[in-house]
């Protein structure tokens, strides 16, 4: 790319810092992803161009933040698995819900198309949805502005409510012992190689997936000991936190206020159903009602999964429930869009 192309992606991320270290100024929750998702996002609104990274550089964007993400895992957490299946029962329950309620009330009082509304309202594989907008002619700019809406909303909201909640973990306070440089290069050089191998298997989130494989698999058996540098995950949470707000990019106020309440509704009847679903899981089995409810929030993959490491709660936990989402409206969204086709 010429330096013209890296123009607006350099400027994007030095907005992008200058929000991060707004809200860390402010002590405001997870202040490295919070604050980049909202100032790129009224950057854009106010006409900056924003641009996220080169794919390239995404791609080791979400190497940096997989393996960090999978670096939790330890003994304690494995043995916590058995615990699982009921959280992953709730999990496929609130999806169930969402994706036969919402897209009829979309129809209803948002006149979209049936398309259009059950690609608006799938609870989370963004690229995926917005990929399946424009192969099934669905209204593309209402399907992406009502998703960014939702993730973006998600972004901000969770760490301030489990902020007021008063359960944020004091595990975050003392950061460990990071990892030494040499096996850290091995460990980055090894995900960027299961990315890419997973990225050729057609599987969403492959550079996030393939470097949390790799980190739980060299903390599990000893290879490697620590944490990733506290620096280098900030960057990459920025860099997330760009990609987020740059979403917004190119949006008229006018197609923004169209779109806003039903991404506004979307989000909360999303997040009201998979909190009912959270707290049963919780009642059947006792664990941390948060890691729960953030575990099935309908968020982003790479999203909530950082913002679990950020907040100190089990990223394991959450990255799996959302994974095993993704590959739930893998097999669900196509079939729901060749039925909206029929109908319509």
């Amino acid at each position: 790319m010429r330096m013209t192309g890296w123009r607006a992606p350099l400027i994007t991320y030095a907005i992008a810092v200058l929000g991060a270290g707004l809200m860390l100024l402010f002590s405001f929750p997870a202040p490295f992803l919070t604050g980049p998702a909202m100032a790129v996002t009224l950057a854009g609104l106010a006409g900056v161009k924003t641009e996220a990274l080169p794919m390239r550089l995404r791609d080791a964007v979400f190497v940096i933040l997989g393996l960090t993400i999978g670096q939790g895992v330890t003994p304690d957490v494995l043995g916590a698995v058995q615990a699982w299946p009921v959280t992953l029962a709730a999990l496929a329950g609130s999806l169930s819900v969402i994706i036969l309620l919402t897209p009829s009330i979309l129809v209803k009082f948002w006149s979209m198309d049936p398309v259009t509304a059950f690609l608006s309202s799938a609870p989370g594989h963004l690229s995926y949805v917005l990929g399946l907008s424009e192969g099934a002619k669905a209204d593309l700019k209402t399907v992406s502005i009502v998703q960014s809406i939702r993730v973006l909303a998600l972004t901000l909201l969770v760490p301030v409510a489990v902020t007021l909640s008063g359960q944020l973990p004091a595990s975050v306070a003392e950061p460990p012992t990071a990892t030494a440089a040499l096996p850290l290069l091995a460990m980055i050089g090894c995900a960027g190689l299961a990315g890419y191998l997973l990225q050729r298997l057609r599987l969403p989130a492959a550079y996030l997936i393939g470097g949390m494989l790799v980190s739980i698999v060299a903390h599990v058996t000893g290879l490697v000991g620590g944490v990733m540098n506290v620096w280098l995950a900030a960057a990459a949470f920025v860099a997330l936190g760009a990609l987020i707000g740059s979403r917004f990019s190119g949006v008229s106020w006018a197609q923004l206020r169209r779109a806003f309440s039903a991404g506004v509704f979307v989000t909360v009847l999303g997040v009201t159903l998979a909190a009912v679903f959270a707290i049963l899981a919780h009642w059947l089995t006792g664990m941390d009602m948060i890691a729960v409810l953030i575990a099935l929030a309908p968020g982003g993959l790479e999203t909530m999964a950082a913002m679990s490491v950020m907040l100190g709660i089990d990223p394991t936990f959450v990255a799996s429930h959302h994974v095993a989402r993704l590959l739930m409206l893998t097999v669900i969204v196509p079939i729901f869009v060749l039925r909206g086709r029929r109908g319509s």
